[in-house]
Protein backbone atom coordinates (compact mmCIF):
# COMPACT_ATOMS: atom_id res chain seq x y z
CA UNK A 1 0.00 0.00 0.00
CA UNK A 2 1.37 3.41 -0.96
CA UNK A 3 0.63 6.30 1.54
CA UNK A 4 0.99 9.79 0.05
CA UNK A 5 0.33 12.98 1.16
CA UNK A 6 -2.58 15.43 -0.56
CA UNK A 7 -2.91 17.88 1.88
CA UNK A 8 -1.79 18.50 5.29
CA UNK A 9 -4.46 17.19 6.64
CA UNK A 10 -4.82 14.64 3.80
CA UNK A 11 -3.50 11.15 3.09
CA UNK A 12 -4.58 8.89 0.34
CA UNK A 13 -3.92 5.26 1.19
CA UNK A 14 -3.60 3.31 -2.28
CA UNK A 15 -4.30 -0.18 -2.33
CA UNK A 16 -3.53 -2.46 -5.54
CA UNK A 17 -7.13 -2.13 -6.24
CA UNK A 18 -8.71 1.18 -4.79
CA UNK A 19 -7.90 3.68 -2.47
CA UNK A 20 -8.96 5.32 1.19
CA UNK A 21 -8.42 8.33 2.96
CA UNK A 22 -7.25 9.69 6.00
CA UNK A 23 -8.69 13.04 7.35
CA UNK A 24 -6.64 14.60 10.36
CA UNK A 25 -8.18 17.09 12.88
CA UNK A 26 -6.27 17.61 15.37
CA UNK A 27 -5.20 14.84 17.39
CA UNK A 28 -8.47 12.80 16.02
CA UNK A 29 -8.60 11.31 12.52
CA UNK A 30 -11.41 9.97 9.72
CA UNK A 31 -11.13 6.91 7.47
CA UNK A 32 -12.91 7.22 4.25
CA UNK A 33 -13.30 3.53 3.17
CA UNK A 34 -11.26 0.95 4.34
CA UNK A 35 -9.40 -0.91 1.40
CA UNK A 36 -9.51 -4.96 0.31
CA UNK A 37 -10.27 -7.81 2.65
CA UNK A 38 -6.88 -7.69 4.77
CA UNK A 39 -6.11 -4.02 4.55
CA UNK A 40 -7.34 -3.72 9.11
CA UNK A 41 -3.73 -4.42 9.84
CA UNK A 42 -2.10 -2.27 6.84
CA UNK A 43 -3.99 0.63 7.61
CA UNK A 44 -2.94 0.94 11.40
CA UNK A 45 0.26 0.38 10.35
CA UNK A 46 0.50 3.30 7.86
CA UNK A 47 -1.59 5.57 11.11
CA UNK A 48 1.51 4.60 13.28
CA UNK A 49 4.17 5.39 10.55
CA UNK A 50 2.11 9.04 10.18
CA UNK A 51 3.24 9.45 14.23
CA UNK A 52 -0.84 8.64 15.27
CA UNK A 53 -2.39 5.70 16.97
CA UNK A 54 -4.93 3.58 15.39
CA UNK A 55 -7.70 4.67 18.36
CA UNK A 56 -6.94 8.11 17.11
CA UNK A 57 -9.24 7.32 13.56
CA UNK A 58 -12.41 7.92 15.66
CA UNK A 59 -14.33 7.07 12.52
CA UNK A 60 -14.37 4.94 9.35
CA UNK A 61 -17.03 6.04 6.79
CA UNK A 62 -17.60 3.64 4.19
CA UNK A 63 -18.70 5.28 0.26
CA UNK A 64 -20.64 1.82 -0.23
CA UNK A 65 -20.37 -1.95 0.56
CA UNK A 66 -18.47 -3.09 -2.14
CA UNK A 67 -15.46 -5.34 -1.14
CA UNK A 68 -12.18 -3.45 -2.47
CA UNK A 69 -13.53 -0.55 -0.06
CA UNK A 70 -15.46 -2.04 3.27
CA UNK A 71 -13.77 -5.39 3.13
CA UNK A 72 -11.22 -3.87 5.40
CA UNK A 73 -13.61 -2.29 8.00
CA UNK A 74 -13.90 -4.71 10.41
CA UNK A 75 -10.51 -5.42 10.84
CA UNK A 76 -9.61 -1.93 11.69
CA UNK A 77 -12.31 -1.06 13.73
CA UNK A 78 -11.36 -4.02 15.64
CA UNK A 79 -7.92 -2.97 15.88
CA UNK A 80 -8.82 0.78 16.42
CA UNK A 81 -12.16 1.11 18.19
CA UNK A 82 -13.19 3.20 15.21
CA UNK A 83 -17.10 3.72 14.59
CA UNK A 84 -18.33 1.91 11.34
CA UNK A 85 -20.69 4.42 9.14
CA UNK A 86 -22.69 3.58 6.23
CA UNK A 87 -25.49 4.58 4.10
CA UNK A 88 -28.37 2.68 6.37
CA UNK A 89 -29.30 1.13 2.60
CA UNK A 90 -25.53 -0.26 2.42
CA UNK A 91 -25.05 -1.05 5.85
CA UNK A 92 -26.80 -4.85 6.10
CA UNK A 93 -24.30 -5.77 3.42
CA UNK A 94 -21.80 -3.77 5.08
CA UNK A 95 -22.75 -5.78 7.94
CA UNK A 96 -22.70 -9.54 6.38
CA UNK A 97 -26.54 -9.91 6.92
CA UNK A 98 -27.07 -10.59 2.93
CA UNK A 99 -25.06 -10.34 0.41
CA UNK A 100 -25.35 -7.26 -1.70
CA UNK A 101 -26.86 -6.97 -5.58
CA UNK A 102 -24.20 -7.93 -7.98
CA UNK A 103 -23.38 -4.74 -10.49
CA UNK A 104 -25.12 -4.76 -13.97
CA UNK A 105 -22.05 -4.80 -16.29
CA UNK A 106 -22.35 -3.19 -19.99
CA UNK A 107 -20.46 -5.57 -22.12
CA UNK A 108 -17.64 -3.64 -22.15
CA UNK A 109 -16.58 -3.29 -18.30
CA UNK A 110 -16.47 -7.33 -17.85
CA UNK A 111 -13.26 -7.72 -18.87
CA UNK A 112 -12.43 -4.36 -16.64
CA UNK A 113 -14.04 -6.40 -13.62
CA UNK A 114 -12.56 -9.98 -14.10
CA UNK A 115 -9.21 -8.46 -13.97
CA UNK A 116 -10.10 -5.85 -10.80
CA UNK A 117 -11.44 -9.30 -9.13
CA UNK A 118 -7.98 -10.76 -9.84
CA UNK A 119 -6.05 -8.58 -7.63
CA UNK A 120 -8.32 -8.61 -4.80
CA UNK A 121 -7.17 -10.49 -1.58
CA UNK A 122 -9.50 -13.72 -1.13
CA UNK A 123 -11.26 -14.74 1.97
CA UNK A 124 -14.39 -13.40 4.14
CA UNK A 125 -14.64 -9.81 5.09
CA UNK A 126 -14.54 -9.69 9.20
CA UNK A 127 -18.07 -7.41 9.55
CA UNK A 128 -18.00 -4.31 11.80
CA UNK A 129 -19.26 -5.04 15.68
CA UNK A 130 -22.06 -2.29 14.64
CA UNK A 131 -22.18 0.07 11.64
CA UNK A 132 -24.18 3.36 11.91
CA UNK A 133 -26.47 4.10 8.86
CA UNK A 134 -25.90 7.67 7.96
CA UNK A 135 -28.14 9.24 5.48
CA UNK A 136 -28.30 12.25 2.74
CA UNK A 137 -27.97 15.85 4.58
CA UNK A 138 -26.30 14.33 7.82
CA UNK A 139 -23.44 16.10 9.00
CA UNK A 140 -20.62 14.65 10.76
CA UNK A 141 -18.02 16.00 12.95
CA UNK A 142 -15.00 16.56 11.09
CA UNK A 143 -13.12 18.08 8.45
CA UNK A 144 -15.21 21.44 10.32
CA UNK A 145 -18.54 19.47 9.05
CA UNK A 146 -18.70 16.57 6.46
CA UNK A 147 -21.83 16.47 4.82
CA UNK A 148 -22.96 12.78 3.90
CA UNK A 149 -24.70 13.74 0.00
CA UNK A 150 -26.51 10.09 -1.22
CA UNK A 151 -25.87 8.97 -4.62
CA UNK A 152 -26.81 6.60 -5.74
CA UNK A 153 -26.18 4.59 -8.92
CA UNK A 154 -22.88 2.48 -8.17
CA UNK A 155 -25.19 0.73 -5.40
CA UNK A 156 -28.19 2.00 -4.09
CA UNK A 157 -26.64 3.33 -0.77
CA UNK A 158 -23.57 5.05 -2.03
CA UNK A 159 -22.98 8.07 -0.59
CA UNK A 160 -20.38 10.88 -1.15
CA UNK A 161 -18.83 13.48 1.78
CA UNK A 162 -18.39 17.41 1.06
CA UNK A 163 -16.45 19.49 3.55
CA UNK A 164 -17.36 22.84 2.62
CA UNK A 165 -15.57 24.37 5.06
CA UNK A 166 -12.07 23.10 2.79
CA UNK A 167 -13.85 22.56 -0.73
CA UNK A 168 -12.75 18.93 -0.58
CA UNK A 169 -15.06 16.28 -1.96
CA UNK A 170 -14.76 12.41 -1.60
CA UNK A 171 -17.05 11.03 -4.27
CA UNK A 172 -16.33 7.18 -3.51
CA UNK A 173 -16.95 5.35 -6.78
CA UNK A 174 -19.38 7.75 -8.40
CA UNK A 175 -16.69 9.23 -9.82
CA UNK A 176 -13.23 8.17 -11.50
CA UNK A 177 -9.95 9.09 -12.94
CA UNK A 178 -9.28 7.28 -16.04
CA UNK A 179 -6.15 5.03 -16.03
CA UNK A 180 -4.80 6.24 -19.90
CA UNK A 181 -4.68 10.28 -18.25
CA UNK A 182 -6.56 10.59 -15.04
CA UNK A 183 -9.37 12.95 -16.12
CA UNK A 184 -12.17 12.59 -14.48
CA UNK A 185 -15.32 9.56 -16.14
CA UNK A 186 -18.48 8.69 -14.46
CA UNK A 187 -18.03 5.51 -11.84
CA UNK A 188 -18.02 2.14 -13.81
CA UNK A 189 -19.79 -1.45 -12.33
CA UNK A 190 -22.64 0.20 -11.48
CA UNK A 191 -26.56 -0.44 -10.63
CA UNK A 192 -28.19 1.84 -12.06
CA UNK A 193 -26.18 3.83 -14.95
CA UNK A 194 -28.73 6.75 -15.86
CA UNK A 195 -29.02 7.13 -11.73
CA UNK A 196 -25.49 7.65 -11.02
CA UNK A 197 -25.37 10.26 -13.88
CA UNK A 198 -27.92 12.02 -12.37
CA UNK A 199 -25.93 11.22 -9.23
CA UNK A 200 -22.38 12.90 -10.94
CA UNK A 201 -24.25 15.92 -11.99
CA UNK A 202 -25.74 16.66 -7.87
CA UNK A 203 -21.69 16.43 -7.28
CA UNK A 204 -20.97 18.85 -9.92
CA UNK A 205 -22.97 21.49 -8.63
CA UNK A 206 -21.03 21.55 -5.15
CA UNK A 207 -18.32 24.30 -4.71
CA UNK A 208 -15.48 21.15 -4.68
CA UNK A 209 -12.31 22.15 -5.63
CA UNK A 210 -10.30 19.10 -4.81
CA UNK A 211 -12.26 16.07 -5.65
CA UNK A 212 -11.12 12.80 -4.33
CA UNK A 213 -12.17 9.61 -6.04
CA UNK A 214 -12.47 5.61 -5.43
CA UNK A 215 -10.24 4.96 -8.08
CA UNK A 216 -7.45 6.65 -9.69
CA UNK A 217 -5.59 10.61 -8.64
CA UNK A 218 -7.24 13.73 -7.10
CA UNK A 219 -8.09 16.26 -8.21
CA UNK A 220 -6.31 18.83 -6.98
CA UNK A 221 -7.92 22.23 -7.84
CA UNK A 222 -10.44 23.31 -9.82
CA UNK A 223 -12.83 20.06 -9.19
CA UNK A 224 -15.96 21.41 -9.79
CA UNK A 225 -15.55 22.80 -13.13
CA UNK A 226 -13.78 19.08 -13.62
CA UNK A 227 -16.79 17.35 -12.66
CA UNK A 228 -19.24 19.98 -14.61
CA UNK A 229 -17.18 18.68 -17.78
CA UNK A 230 -18.59 15.17 -17.75
CA UNK A 231 -22.41 16.45 -18.50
Amino acid sequence: MDVIELLPRLHLLRFPVGQAYLWHDGDQSTLIDAGPIGSGRTIADAVTALGRAPRDVRRVVLTHFHEDHAGGAGEFAALSGAEVLAHHLDAPFVRGERPGPAPRFEEWERPLHAEAVRHLPGGTPVPPPAVTGVADGDVLGFGGGAHVVHVPGHTDGSIALFLPAEGVLFTGDTVAAAPADGTPIPGVFNLDRPQLLDSVSRLADLDAEVACFGHGDPVMTGAAAALRSLG
